[in-house]
């Protein structure tokens, strides 16, 4: 029967399977209607308060769209509003991150180097980011700012500066830069919940009570939408991030995380200019690739290593304490020792690794307690680790490392 720890994995999977699927639904049709949007092109004979049109092919049919400024004289019956896709993406992200970073505060969010937190301080604070970070962008877009694009797009970058910055002085660093993006993402889901959809519901109304929309309504949605255009790509960055110790385990984590979304309005400009004019301009591919090289140039800065290299057991938390203290946890320790700490190390002993493998050591009996459940689920249950057996580890050798995390209890397996 499966444990506690496995079922809680395995539900891990399936909300980030449902975060990729929908997350690929919303920023696929972002990118085709901007993409639409740049293409339309006037023609002769089009009907009545149209802006343009496109005619495109694709599955072997062709497809006619045209684009109303307003609103059409006829409202068909049948109109498909693209909003799900937004909700879903938003909805499963959240839930991915109450369930690897909130249940999993002691492990995935909290550095006591950083910031010696308890969980429900750090998850507050992780709440509270997304939704400060959606409170100050919303109030930027209403201020006395709003008709100035570019004031607003610099106010915006100082704010995600600023944030990436605080963040990486709080939470460790795959939580630091992945809240960063879920904070973005947040901004982005509350365009098209508060602002994009209303006005769209505003138009429809008018429209079918016979009155003439206001077109700052389509004018405002178009905006937010053209934003969150711009933030896809460093959004989508940071979600991969904590998959890349290289990424965030350095003092200039916050500095790369900045400059990612300088390189994905760099990318995204060449590619809106290209639909818009049939050309994107060349010099945003050169600006991409040194921003690239500075951010791999910055991810070989000093690892954020605090105090771990003193730590003992004395400073774990209770729920860590009791995996130190279980029987079996001296064998465990030299099975870790001898089978994987060689790479999960400060300064890795294998050729060619420069860090820690997701930035997870293994070196001292603190390392080991605090990553238990990591051990148990990648060595343990399953044959993860080490990859490919480099390291030669036994059955009998993972039955000691299930032995001695089952000792302590299922109910510890979400800490």
């Amino acid at each position: 029967m499966y444990d506690f720890a496995v079922m809680w994995d395995w539900l891990a999977f399936g909300v980030r399977w449902l975060h990729v699927i929908t997350g690929i639904a919303w920023i696929g049709s972002s990118f085709y209607f901007i993409a639409l949007d740049l293409g339309l092109r006037q023609a002769p004979g089009m009907p009545k308060g149209a802006y343009g049109e496109e005619w495109e092919v694709h599955g072997g049919g062709f497809y006619h769209t045209t684009k109303y400024l307003v609103a059409p004289d006829r409202l068909p019956e049948h109109l498909t509003w693209h909003k799900w896709q937004a909700y879903w993406t938003w909805i499963s992200g959240a839930a991915l991150l109450a369930i690897v970073y909130w249940a999993g505060s002691e492990l995935y969010l909290i550095d006591p180097a950083r910031a010696d937190l308890a969980p429900w301080q750090a998850i507050a604070l992780s709440a509270a980011f997304l939704a400060g970070g959606w409170i100050g962008y919303d109030a930027l877009c209403r201020s006395p700012l709003k008709s100035n694009a570019t004031a607003v797009m610099l106010v915006l970058f100082a704010g995600i500066v600023a944030s990436s910055w605080l963040l990486n002085q709080v939470f460790t660093g795959r939580a630091a830069l992945l809240h960063l993006g879920a904070m973005t993402a947040t901004i982005m889901s509350g365009n098209v919940f508060f602002v994009i959809m209303p006005n769209q519901r505003i138009v429809v109304a008018d429209l079918k009570a016979g009155r003439t929309p206001d077109a700052k309504y389509g004018q405002i949605a178009k905006l937010r939408s053209t934003h969150n255009n711009y933030l896809t790509l460093p959004v989508l960055f940071l979600m991969l991030s904590n998959h890349y110790p290289l990424a965030f385990g350095t003092d200039a984590a916050w500095i790369i995380a900045a400059l990612v979304f300088l390189m994905g309005v760099s990318i995204r400009h060449y590619f809106n200019t290209l639909h818009s004019t049939g050309q994107g301009p060349a010099w945003t591919w050169l600006a991409t690739g040194l921003i690239f090289v500075a951010i791999a140039w910055l991810s070989t800065a000093r690892m954020f290593d605090g105090d771990y290299e003193t730590l003992d057991t004395a400073l774990l938390t209770p729920a860590e304490t009791r995996f130190a203290a279980a029987p079996g946890f001296e064998a465990a320790a030299n099975v870790v020792a001898g089978r994987c700490s060689m790479c999960h190390a400060r300064e890795p002993n294998w050729d060619g690794m420069l860090w820690a493998p997701k930035g997870v050591h293994l070196e001292v009996p603190a390392d080991i307690a605090r990553h238990a459940r990591e051990i148990y689920l990648q060595a343990g249950v399953s044959h993860a680790m080490p990859p490919a057996n480099l390291t030669g580890i036994t059955p009998a050798e993972r039955a000691i490392l299930r032995d001695w995390y089952r000792s302590v209890g299922t109910e510890m397996a979400a800490n």
